[in-house]
């Protein structure tokens, strides 16, 4: 379940921080609220997966998730550069996670 809770605070973490391209500035209510819900949840799960899994791990999991996944929705969603290796850099943080994941021993 632990690992659960990390993906969910992972998935989270790219609302908050996709929020807050559209909270602009905080000046829109309606973002800024779902960017503040989704920060707290992303927290929440974080903390929970923190009970099993070690700190360092779960940590870097859940910034490389958030990582890759904004990085990703900039490029569908906001059409910022999808360079070849600016997808490699994103490749290799995802191989990084998913390594974490593996030797984990959890």
């Amino acid at each position: 379940m632990a690992w659960t809770f990390l993906i969910l605070a992972g998935l989270m973490e790219i609302g908050w921080a996709v929020g807050l391209k559209y909270a602009s500035g905080f000046t829109r209510p309606g973002p800024s609220k779902v960017t503040f819900v989704c920060l707290a949840l992303s927290l929440w799960f974080l903390s929970m997966a923190l009970k099993t899994i070690p700190l360092g791990t779960a940590y870097a999991v859940w910034t490389g998730i958030g990582a890759v996944g904004t990085a990703l929705l900039g490029m569908l969603v906001f059409r910022e550069p999808a360079a070849a290796a600016r997808v490699g850099c994103l490749v290799l943080i995802m191989a990084g996670t998913v390594g974490l994941k593996l030797f984990s021993g959890n």
